[in-house]
């Protein structure tokens, strides 16, 4: 029997505008700083230009599985298209893992073949990466904990937020010292400290993909809340899964007495079950003692 939950059908509109002010702002950044390298001659500055436009897509990648969740169910798709934001938060986390990698192997060539770096044009152009990629990344970090789609998008943005401080770090350094070697360095240690983040985020996207439970759900407990329950004489086949960065899904079979009513059982299951453990999408079949094995 099938606990039916009330689903909402609409993006909330705190988030909904956070996506279009962080668009905004990162589509106005990359025009400053491939214009800004246009008129310094700086290769450097248009590649970057190149490599921010991934925080639009990166963006744009979260904003639309935040819509395709809220999908209604169809005869094709029957939960929905609520998974699409743990395969935007895979993505993304391949997007970035591919972003330090080009960082580093630029680096190792800046370090292997050094050219002449314009230390103000970096730390200006760097100040102002500064300050739009700080400002989005604070848009999402009040929901990074709770939805792992927002989470990528607030890696990616707060990787960025780190590598133009250490652009302006690296352009102090520059002008004070004269060493352009210091930039690619500065850029390796950056880069190495974004892979940590982003391989965790890489890994909890690739186990929900795979129906793994949830982190946010300790499996352990839930058993234990089973073998508890005085009504239940036992219980089998439970299963949890994530059915979006945001909603989880349990399953089970429950063995109980026949003498008891299905709809308290169930009304008292559902009610612990999302008191302690969040809002689940719970299907609970009801078995009885003499049909166990056959139902």
């Amino acid at each position: 029997m099938e606990h039916n939950h009330d689903h909402h059908h609409e993006m909330d509109g705190d988030i909904n505008n956070k996506f279009k002010i962080g668009i905004i702002l990162n589509i106005l950044f990359v025009a400053v700083e491939f214009l800004m390298g246009i008129l310094t001659n700086s290769l450097a500055l248009i590649a970057d230009a190149g490599h921010n436009l991934s925080d639009v897509l990166s963006l744009l990648i979260a904003w639309g599985a935040s819509y395709l969740v809220l999908k209604k169910p169809s005869n094709k798709f029957t939960y929905g298209l609520k998974r699409s934001s743990i395969l935007a938060a895979q993505l993304n986390s391949f997007i970035l893992l591919a972003a330090v990698g080009i960082i580093i192997w630029e680096a190792v060539e800046r370090i292997s073949s050094p050219s002449i770096v314009n230390g103000s044009a970096l730390i200006i152009v760097a100040g102002i990466g500064v300050a739009v990629n700080g400002l989005t990344t604070y848009l999402f970090h009040s929901g990074k904990d709770s939805d792992l789609n927002i989470k990528g998008a607030y890696l990616h943005m707060f990787a960025d937020t780190i590598i133009s401080v250490g652009v302006v770090v690296s352009g102090i350094i520059i002008l004070l010292t004269g060493q352009s070697w210091i930039d690619p360095v500065i850029s390796i240690i950056i880069a190495l400290v974004i892979f940590w983040s982003t391989w965790k985020l890489f890994q909890e996207a690739t186990r929900l993909s795979l129906d793994a439970v949830p982190d946010s759900i300790n499996i352990e407990n839930v058993k234990k809340y089973f073998n508890k329950l005085d009504d239940v004489q036992e219980y089998h086949d439970l299963h949890v899964w994530a059915l979006s960065t945001t909603e989880n899904a349990l399953t089970v079979h429950i063995v109980i007495d026949g003498s008891i009513s299905n709809d308290e059982v169930l009304e008292k299951i559902n009610n612990d079950l999302s008191e302690k453990f969040g809002n689940l999408h719970t299907t609970i079949q009801i078995e009885r003692r003499e049909c166990s094995f056959g139902c």
